[in-house]
């Protein structure tokens, strides 16, 4: 059917041919000027992820099925990079360490994050400076906080023991015991939580105050109140940070790497310095990509887990 019989069908006058085929043509120029328009906006987006993700995501599998030190050219040996870490003690300690940061961490932080917004989400006299002091931790580079908290935790001058010893309690090796030092970090992570403080903040100023009337009413209080109508109604946005959380301690490095070096005894060896331990260190690039890859598998396990159990507790307001 032609274009002509289509304006006939539905009771339009009938175009000369050429003034039709002059319409199809314009509206053909312009789909195409706002496509190479769309194209020329999302450019930068798409270019940045073909080359800074894709294309060193394709290159670190096939890395990872090669001998290769960055030094001469890879040398193809299949999986035997995977079967090596079945027999790598330090793997199965890296595992092991990294699974403590983030299965006692994460909560920790999460739990943390939330009691801040809900302090500063009460109405009192200069909250928004109690917003700016708690938030600006998260915006100082990780380096320079390490370092403090290096200080802070340091067995013989440090604020800690300081404070330890004017309350007559002997001081704590924070950073050299082996059965302290992972919770010394972790309560480093505690000092930056303020972007997930930030997102619970918004969840709860975004929670109708209708329903804590009406459950005052009712006779409910803050606990009642806070167990049956905040969190449910936030219960999304802590789905999203326990994500975000489980992603970020599963690559914890920065605080192990300038802290402790991944000691003492290898307790704060986690997986993403051992990695980087392999890859430039080592200069064992083809293993380090195989642990990459591990690692991808691992995160994406228990993001898909997280998934399926977010049915069970997690509530979508239906509007």
């Amino acid at each position: 059917m032609t274009y002509q019989d289509v304006r006939a069908l539905k009771g339009l006058p009938v175009l000369d041919e050429s003034v039709a085929r002059h319409r199809q043509a314009r509206r053909l120029r312009a789909r195409v000027k706002a496509n190479l328009e769309g194209w020329a906006f999302i450019s930068p987006t798409v270019l940045g992820l073909l080359i800074f993700t894709a294309f060193p995501m394709i290159a670190s599998l096939y890395f990872s099925l090669t001998d290769y030190d960055l030094l001469t050219s890879p040398r193809w040996i299949g999986l035997s990079n995977f079967g090596r870490m079945i027999h790598d003690r330090l793997f199965y300690t890296s595992l092991v360490n990294t699974a403590y940061y983030t299965f006692v961490g994460v909560p920790a932080q999460t739990l943390v994050a939330l009691l801040e917004a809900m302090l500063l989400n009460m109405k009192v006299r200069g909250v928004n400076v109690f917003r700016t002091l708690y938030y600006l931790p998260t915006v100082t580079p990780t380096v320079a906080t390490v370092i403090l908290w290096v200080y802070i935790l340091n067995r013989d001058y440090g604020l800690v023991n300081s404070a330890l010893w004017l309350l007559g309690l002997p001081g704590i090796d924070w950073l050299y015991n082996p059965r302290v030092v992972k919770l010394s970090l972790i309560l480093m992570s505690l000092w930056q939580v303020g972007g997930r403080m930030v997102v619970f903040l918004a969840a709860l100023q975004g929670v109708p105050n209708e329903l804590y009337e009406s459950a005052s009413i009712d006779g409910a209080n803050a606990l009642r109140r806070t167990w049956h109508i905040t969190l449910p109604m936030i219960s999304s946005v802590m789905f999203f940070n326990l994500i975000i959380g489980i992603i970020g301690a599963w690559q914890v490095f920065t605080a192990a790497f300038i802290a402790t070096e991944g000691g003492p005894a290898n307790a704060t060896l986690f997986y993403v310095l051992y990695l980087y331990r392999h890859a430039f260190e080592n200069l064992r690039m083809g293993y380090a990509s195989a642990l990459a890859w591990v690692l991808f598998i691992i995160v994406m396990i228990f993001t898909l887990l997280q998934f399926v159990f977010a049915r069970r507790w997690v509530y979508y307001e239906v509007s």
